[in-house]
């Protein structure tokens, strides 16, 4: 993991989308403060998470977070948990295992193109002398 000078926190990068007010945003920052060991790793300027919620206390509500950090791909994890405490557990454990299974493709052992990259080419050099008899045909007895 590199260290960053400015390593994204929850507290930093969080805000609140459709659902929840800025008054939410410190008890769930709470709640959210243990992906600040998965977040250390990236830069806390270019990293922003958004939580809303949709259709608040009612049977159907759905709550979504979403994860921008630069040079990544979005990541979006939803919950449909009547609770809403259990909602935000919820998205915010799919998003640390996303984040995880991201980090872990990106490594070389888990991805040939990078294992290849990492690693040097054999010299593919033939000799002169070898490569004339490599292409004439077999001699006919």
């Amino acid at each position: 993991m590199t260290a960053h000078a400015n390593p994204a926190t929850v507290q930093e990068c969080l805000r609140t989308g459709g659902g929840f007010s800025q008054g939410d945003l410190t008890w769930i920052a709470e709640q959210f403060a243990t992906l600040d060991a998965r977040l250390a790793g990236f830069p806390a300027d270019t990293t922003e998470l958004e939580v809303s919620v949709k259709d608040r206390a009612a049977r159907g509500q759905k709550v979504t977070l979403e994860c921008w950090i630069a040079g990544r791909a979005k990541v979006v994890t939803t919950s449909s948990e009547e609770d809403l405490h259990a909602a935000l557990n919820d998205v915010r454990d799919d998003l640390r295992r996303k984040l995880n299974d991201a980090k872990t493709k990106q490594e070389p052992r888990h991805n040939r193109h990078l294992r290849d990259a990492a690693t040097p080419a054999p010299d593919d050099a033939v000799d002169p002398a070898d490569a004339d008899s490599a292409h004439d045909p077999a001699p006919t007895a």
